[in-house]
């Protein structure tokens, strides 16, 4: 159990938010939305939000210089790519930790999105308007997010009854390029026997990628190919069909890390934390029931 931090050396308390670095970091939804909610509890509790970025092949190699309870209140890991080792060793150095998007049956404070429920959500939502043939453009599998979301969508495959073709699953990484490479191997140069009528794609930017890449092959959304995403990112507009998506709480996920975090801080919470929050279905334009 950690242990309360009992003076505070007449500052504000100081909480570290861990952010690996992902590709194209400036433009990640998911980066954005955990720094938004970290600076929203920040203000209202008044205390500081360090953000550090670190190299998410050795995490502790980079946060070590951080885990001394005396100047550091809490950390936040807003992914750690399922590296619990990181987490054991601020523990052991009496370190406060929340680990967002890691759930896990172990000890530690998570707080997490339903990825892998959802992701079975969209498979039996396309099942059950007609589609049959329904593939997958999967995120990093690095990530529990990336995995969890593959592991939901072959839920949801199973669920209905549907075998699971490695043909019908490809590659993404949560990058433009990669999606649209899969979607491409996909739809061209296929019959439309062997094509998919639906595809779910594991984030936004993937999906429409997706659109993109379909449209350029003169298929049209929802008519001839159904799209599901993961994210509702406004940011990223919806080429002019509006995206069916997942609205993920990932603010509301950091703002509840810092919250807790600061109630451990005081030795308040009620150890261990275990916080699964659900994603919200939005129906766009994006699909329609297969005639």
């Amino acid at each position: 159990m950690t242990k309360p931090i009992v003076a505070r050396r007449n500052r504000k308390p100081i909480f570290v938010v861990i952010i690996p670095r992902f590709d194209d970091l400036s433009n990640s939804f998911y980066a954005g939305e955990v720094t938004k909610g970290a600076n929203i509890a920040a203000s209202r509790l008044d205390v500081d939000i360090l953000i550090h970025m670190v190299d998410r092949k050795d995490h502790s190699r980079w946060i070590d210089g951080l885990m001394d309870p005396n100047f550091i209140d809490g950390m936040l890991f807003a992914d750690i790519d399922r590296d619990w080792e990181v987490v054991r060793l601020a523990i052991r150095r009496g370190m406060p930790t929340m680990v967002l998007n890691n759930p896990t049956t172990e000890p530690f404070n998570t707080i997490a999105i339903d990825n892998r429920g959802s992701a079975r959500q969209a498979v039996e939502y396309l099942f059950g308007i007609g589609h049959r043939r329904i593939a997958s453009i999967n995120g990093d599998l690095n990530t529990q997010a990336g995995q969890d979301r593959m592991e939901g969508y072959c839920d949801g495959l199973e669920a209905v009854g549907l075998r699971r073709d490695k043909k019908l699953m490809k590659k993404g990484d949560f990058l433009r390029t990669l999606a649209r490479s899969g979607a491409m191997a996909l739809l061209k140069n296929v019959s439309p026997s062997e094509r998919p009528t639906a595809i779910f794609a594991a984030s936004d930017v993937m999906a429409l990628e997706v659109m993109d890449a379909a449209k350029s092959l003169g298929l049209k959304i929802p008519e001839d190919l159904s799209v599901v995403g993961f994210d509702n990112n406004r940011e990223l507009g919806d080429g002019g069909v509006k995206l069916s998506t997942f609205q993920q709480p990932i603010v509301d996920m950091s703002r509840q890390g810092i919250e807790n975090l600061y109630q451990m801080s005081l030795g308040l919470a009620r150890l261990p934390v275990k916080i699964l929050l659900e994603a919200r279905f939005i129906k766009g334009r994006s699909v329609a029931a297969l005639k």
